[in-house]
């Protein structure tokens, strides 16, 4: 499907790169009561009213096939900070909600929670029993040259990378919005 560019307050972009070695299958195209993954989390960006949503990285065939927009990662394999790069530098829009394609209950009401939460702050992140869930974060499309130059240094992972930007944090979100299927077990029980 061809990329429109379109600038909005707010855009989305789902990571699908990941090598899902721990699942054993490609994550993004799994199918939770017959659904992809993939397109449960697109589907909530929309409800959210983000507007272009993309798909970064993954499998490209298997994506399309769906009828989502695809955009290639530019550093596969390099971990989630490229996805994240490349979401921001693909979607002309102030505010990019990044979800991981895992997840197991994507929300629209979890991407309005977390990019309500992120007031003047350069990226909000929500924290669930003490840990922060960056792929599932609002980032401020300003944040791009820090987040550029802490990749040129080596930095791969989002965590690290934010040194210098001003985080906002989600403490009260349901726990359930954030949980990711790393492993079969992970899945929910199909219905």
């Amino acid at each position: 499907m061809a990329v429109e560019r379109v600038t909005t307050g707010l855009g989305g972009a789902v990571l699908a790169g990941g090598a899902s070695r721990r699942m054993g299958v490609d994550k993004a195209l799994i199918e939770v009561d017959g659904e992809a993954l993939v397109r449960r989390a697109v589907a909530a960006l929309s409800s959210a009213d983000a507007q272009p949503v993309l798909v970064v990285g993954g499998d490209q065939s298997g994506i399309e096939a769906l009828g989502l927009a695809y955009v290639p990662d530019q550093w596969p394999g390099e971990g989630p900070l490229g996805g994240i790069i490349t979401a921001l530098r693909s979607i002309d829009a102030e505010i990019v909600a990044v979800l991981s394609c895992d997840l197991t209950e994507a929300s629209s009401i979890a991407v309005r929670s977390v990019v309500g939460a992120l007031g003047d702050a350069d990226v909000a992140v929500p924290v669930v029993a003490g840990q922060a869930e960056w792929l599932h974060a609002a980032w401020r499309r300003s944040s791009l040259g820090t987040l550029e130059a802490q990749f040129a240094e080596g930095v791969r992972s989002p965590r690290h990378a934010v040194a210098g930007l001003r985080v906002a944090q989600l403490l009260d979100g349901d726990p359930c919005w954030f949980h990711d299927a790393d492993r079969p077990e992970d899945l929910p029980p199909t219905r």
